[in-house]
C-alpha cells in the first residue's frame, strides 16, 4: 500500500466564481493510525455546492477551509487498515472525509458502516441513500409538513436534493412546482420524476418570475423547498398562502457574489400571511438517519423515487466536475469513482 496520498487542496481563495488555478492536487504523507482510527481507500467522493461556501466565507456549518489544505466533502471508501476493533478492513464506510485517495478517520455519528449488497450500485450511498437524500426527506418532512392536496414548490428541482423532495411530496399527494434552469431541465421534470409544472427561470426577472409561479400554482404555494434564495425565494413569497412553510436548504444564487445579496422586496409577507421560513442542517438529523433511509431505500426498490448520478473518473477531475457542478451543467448527483473495480 502507498504511502503518499493525493489530495485536491485550495491554493487561493475564489473571489466570484471559482477557477481551476484555485485549487491543485498535491501528494501529502499518510500519517500513522492512532488508537481507534482506520483507513480508507475512498471509492466514491460527493462533489457538492455547499464546498463553494467554505472556500471563502466563515459563516458555514462547516469549517473554513484554509490554504493548503484538503476540501472536505462525503466519501464511501473500503477500510484497507484498521486500530479500531469494530471496524475492519473489507467494510464500507460513508462519511465527511478529504477529496483524496485515502482518508484516516474514526468511528461517529457521521461516520458510519454501509451494506453495498442492499443498493444497486454503491454510488448510491452518496446520493438517494446519502446525504442528498437525507436532506430531501427531513427538510421536506419535518419542515416543509407537507399534506395531501398542498401545494409544493422546489428550486432547483432538477438538482440532486431538489428532485428527490420534489418526488417525496408526490408520494405524500401534493401538486407539484419545479423551478429549473432551460427547458431541457424542465422537461425532465414533468415528463421523468413525474412533476405537475415546472417554471424555466433563465432570463426572467422577479414580476416575470412571480406571474409565472402563479400561474403554475393558481391556489398559492403551501410549502416551498428553497434551494436558491435571490429573486426565486423573492417571487415565492409573493405566492404563498397563508400559514404556509419555507424549507430554507441552501442558497446558490449568493454563493459567488462579490457583494452582499440584494434585499427580498417581498418580506413583509411574512408577517401577513404568517409564513414560517425555517432553515436546516441535515446533521441535526444525525439520531434519524436509519429511520430515513429505511423509507428512501423501500422507495426506490418501489420504482417511487427515481434518480440520476453524473459520475466522473478519477481524482483528476475533482476540479472541473465541480466546476460544472456550480455553472448547473451537471446531469443528476455530481459523483467521483476514484475505483474502477465499484458499479
Amino acid at each position: 500500500m502507498t504511502t503518499f496520498n493525493r489530495r485536491v487542496i485550495l491554493r487561493s481563495r475564489p473571489v466570484g466564481i471559482p477557477t481551476a488555478d484555485n485549487f491543485a492536487i498535491d501528494q501529502a504523507p499518510l500519517p500513522p493510525l492512532e488508537p481507534g482510527e482506520f483507513l480508507l481507500r475512498n471509492v466514491y467522493v460527493s462533489l457538492d455546492p455547499g464546498i463553494r461556501q467554505r472556500l471563502s466565507q466563515v459563516d458555514s456549518y462547516v469549517a473554513l477551509i484554509r490554504l493548503g489544505e484538503a476540501l472536505t466533502s462525503t466519501t464511501l471508501g473500503e477500510v484497507v487498515a484498521s486500530r479500531d476493533p469494530s471496524v475492519q478492513p473489507g467494510e464500507h464506510v460513508v462519511g465527511f472525509h478529504t477529496v483524496s485517495d485515502y482518508s484516516v478517520t474514526r468511528r461517529g455519528p457521521l461516520t458510519r458502516k454501509v451494506d453495498l449488497t442492499r443498493t444497486f450500485c454503491a454510488s448510491n450511498h452518496l446520493s438517494v441513500l446519502g446525504m442528498t437524500g437525507l436532506t430531501a426527506y427531513f427538510g421536506l418532512l419535518d419542515i416543509g409538513l407537507p399534506t395531501s392536496g398542498e401545494t409544493v414548490m422546489v428550486s432547483a428541482a432538477a438538482g440532486a436534493v431538489g428532485s428527490v423532495a420534489a418526488q417525496i411530496a408526490k408520494l405524500k399527494g401534493c401538486r407539484v412546482v419545479g423551478i429549473a434552469g432551460g427547458a431541457r431541465k424542465c422537461a425532465i421534470l414533468v415528463e421523468e420524476f413525474g412533476l405537475d409544472a415546472a417554471i424555466d427561470y433563465q432570463q426572467k426577472d422577479l414580476a416575470l418570475l412571480s406571474v409565472m409561479m402563479r400561474e403554475a400554482a393558481p391556489k398559492g404555494v403551501d410549502v416551498f423547498f428553497d434551494n436558491v434564495g435571490g429573486i426565486q425565494l423573492d417571487a415565492a413569497l409573493a405566492c404563498m398562502n397563508d400559514r404556509g412553510r419555507i424549507a430554507l436548504c441552501g442558497l446558490i444564487a449568493q454563493y459567488n457574489l462579490r457583494g452582499p445579496p440584494p434585499p427580498l422586496t417581498n418580506l413583509f409577507k411574512m408577517i401577513a400571511k404568517s409564513l414560517r421560513m425555517e432553515g436546516f442542517v441535515v446533521l441535526t438529523y444525525a439520531d434519524r438517519f436509519s429511520e430515513a433511509l429505511d423509507d428512501l431505500e423501500r422507495w426506490v426498490n418501489e420504482g417511487k423515487i427515481i434518480f440520476r448520478e453524473q459520475i466522473e473518473e478519477g481524482l483528476e477531475r475533482a476540479v472541473p466536475s465541480f466546476l460544472q457542478l456550480l455553472d448547473g451543467g451537471n446531469h443528476g448527483k455530481m459523483i467521483l469513482r476514484l475505483s474502477d473495480t465499484y458499479a
